[in-house]
């Protein structure tokens, strides 16, 4: 049963005041925990459960939720609204017992609606860079003093959290299009990064894909304004669609009909400087913290919607983007080893390990090599775009693919991590270019060790993935630095 099945996502929004006591369940994931703080900021009491006893939940519980570790079906009997997420099966105990009791069930997305009650919502989608095009726009609305709240998939580097919510107009949303949950927002302005055939498990074809971004441009609210990237085909045609019904829309991107265009950009070590020509033909410098083309594209979408949208003065937006200084998990620097560099990315469809690896590529120069730990997402994800995925990762010197990150999904028989490897052998061997060396290691402690095995003074190591993959960071550094003290 899908999320829209289950939700109702065009409903009207839950009133704040109506929510009484709410308890979230899975409360230390990234859009559950971004529910929960912003439900205590705002006054609301929140109870939840996760079931690992992770960090997040001593720092949900200095801001005064009473959440707990482990299912228990009776700590929602005395709650007003239980808020569950996609992932969230009918058979979960505390979800079961709610549905027992006639409680309220809302979906995260719908809860995070409630809490933006009576703010200038921008809402933020698309299936590559919606998390730092969100986070850009709240630095940069930070940065412009204008007390954001906000909710995003990943932890705010300058800030040390993915939500809050603050005494500001407006609240920045990452809004999540794989489930259709986005339409619950009404925004006032609306950033398309993207329109890819991506969560083909949910819309079944790319065509429905096209059809939710549509309805999501639809739900604008009267006066407001869509930014969709001029570059992207399938938000361009979003773009062309919505202005031919009526919806304000301003483009962004090096195409030359762009309205907000990239002139250019040059590296300035893992930083980025890039050229912006305005609607006006004003041109203006953006400085990025971060590496990459496609974040200079993400950066100008934030400058776009804060000063087209949210009337962010331009100098001051412009300037304003300076204050990004990353957020966990999208080119996240974890350390330096025995002369190896490794960053951690969030990456998992096509298009952003395309663009996570290319931009590794341009930061290293021979003989260092770059070598890509990938662990695949969602078995369906894997069948479905296996070649994709292994054409992204194919820039690389060594790739090591892991085996799939299951998340919500049941194992399907005959997919593996597997599948990626063989696809960029294949690639490999059919477009003759620069060799690439491919590992597949499917028992999950034997990749830090394999990988610090490969690497060699100078190598940039990437661990790409949405899963676990994470984790392995740290592991290959301690066996990196271990393996230099005993050569010392």
């Amino acid at each position: 049963m899908s999320a829209t099945d289950r939700f109702d996502f065009r409903a009207p929004v839950v009133p704040l005041g109506e929510l009484g006591r709410v308890h979230v369940t899975n409360v230390a994931g990234a859009g559950m925990s971004a529910v929960a703080r912003v439900l205590l900021d705002r006054g609301v009491a929140v109870s939840g459960s996760d079931p690992k006893d992770l960090p997040i939940l001593q720092a949900l519980r200095d801001q005064g939720a009473a959440v707990h570790a482990g299912a228990r079906p009776d700590s929602v009997a005395d709650v007003d609204t239980v808020v569950v997420s996609s992932a969230t099966r009918e058979t979960d105990p505390e979800l079961a017992r709610a549905r027992e009791l006639g409680l309220r069930v809302l979906h995260r997305s719908q809860a995070l609606a409630s809490a933006a009650t009576g703010r200038r919502v921008a809402a933020v989608a698309g299936a590559n860079g919606k998390t730092t095009a969100t986070s850009m726009l709240t630095a940069l609305l930070v940065d412009a003093g204008e007390d954001p709240s906000f909710a995003i998939g990943g932890e705010l580097a300058g800030l040390g959290t993915n939500a809050r919510a603050a005494g500001g107009a407006a609240f920045v949303i990452e809004a999540d299009e794989s489930d259709g949950s986005f339409l619950v927002y009404h925004p006032e302005v609306a950033v398309v990064t993207n329109v890819q055939p991506d969560h083909l498990d949910h819309y079944g074809t790319y065509e429905a894909v096209q059809a939710a971004y549509l309805d999501f441009a639809r739900s604008i609210r009267p006066g407001g304004l869509l930014v969709a990237c001029a570059d992207d085909e399938g938000s361009a045609r979003l773009a062309g669609q919505a202005a031919a019904e009526g919806t304000r829309v301003l483009t962004y991107g090096t195409d030359e009909d762009a309205d907000v265009r990239v002139l250019g950009h040059t590296a300035e070590g893992f930083g980025t400087v890039a050229r912006v020509r305005d609607v006006d033909g004003t041109e203006r410098e953006l400085r990025i913290a971060i590496p990459g083309p496609h974040n200079v594209l993400n950066a100008t979408a934030a400058f776009a919607a804060a000063h087209h949208g949210l009337g962010v003065d331009a100098d001051r937006a412009a300037a304003g983007v300076g204050a990004y200084t990353g957020t966990r998990r999208r080119f996240e620097l974890k350390g330096i080893a025995g002369g190896v560099t490794v960053v951690d990315d969030y990456a998992h469809n096509p298009g952003k390990v395309h663009a996570v690896v290319g931009t590794a590529a341009a930061l290293v120069e021979a003989p260092a090599r770059v070598v890509v730990v990938f662990q695949p997402h969602l078995y369906s994800r894997t069948a479905d775009f296996a070649t994709e995925l292994g054409r992204g990762l194919r820039p690389a010197d060594v790739v090591v693919v892991m085996d799939v990150y299951a998340a919500r999904e049941d194992p399907v028989p005959g997919v593996s991590g597997a599948l990626v490897a063989d696809a960029v052998r294949e690639l490999v061997a059919r477009d003759g270019g620069p060799t690439c060396e491919v590992h597949y290691v499917p028992e999950w402690d034997q990749a830090a060790p394999t990988v610090a095995g490969l690497a060699r003074p100078g190598d940039l190591v990437l661990t790409v993935g949405a899963g676990d993959v994470t984790h392995l960071g740290p592991q290959v550094l301690a066996l990196l630095e271990s393996s230099g003290d005993r050569d010392r």
